[in-house]
């Protein structure tokens, strides 16, 4: 499977059928799932329609979440990438920058990692205005690592009854 970006440590590439069980192993964790305001997958099954979309969001839109493999072992890690996303109301489409990771692959430096490479994408590559993301005011962690990447904290809001913290960068080169 292609490459299609690649850090010092991980490479991106398309998410695959052959990832099912290493997405489901993750998107089955309640730890993972903490701050996502859904529920745990309970059965692998589950997963097949979610790797479905989003094959079909990067053939429709080209941009989309893919599958993060850590180069030494070639070993799943989890996913990351930009998505075209209209999730919120008064925001519009935007273009999100997500991640998600294996709980035994959390606290390695690996989103920092990802979230700057997927900025640094986004705007010489993709030659993007802007990229956006959120995150629940409680995950810490998520929020450094969206600072760390360049985003800046805009505002809160409440999206289901949880508070959220939405983040912002504009492409300098544009």
């Amino acid at each position: 499977m292609q490459t299609i970006l690649e850090t010092p440590r991980l490479l991106f590439r398309l998410i695959q059928s052959s990832d099912a069980e290493a997405m489901f192993e993750m998107d089955s964790d309640p730890e993972v799932h903490l701050y996502l305001g859904n529920n745990p997958l309970k059965h692998i099954d589950e997963v097949y329609p979610i790797i479905e979309n989003l094959q079909w969001q990067y053939t429709e839109f080209g941009i989309v979440r893919m599958a993060v493999i850590l180069k030494e072992t070639d070993e799943f890690v989890g996913w990351a990438g930009l998505k075209r996303e209209r999730n919120l109301p008064d925001r519009g489409i935007f273009i999100d920058l997500g991640y998600r990771f294996l709980k035994k692959h959390w606290g390695k430096g690996y989103g920092s990692e990802v979230a700057k490479a997927l900025v640094d994408y986004g705007f010489n590559v993709m030659k993007l205005e802007k990229i956006n993301a959120y995150a629940d005011t409680g995950n810490e962690a998520s929020r450094r690592i969206l600072e760390k990447s360049g985003l800046k904290f805009i505002e809160t809001f409440i999206e289901d009854g949880v508070e959220e913290a939405w983040y912002e960068i504009k492409n300098p080169n544009l």
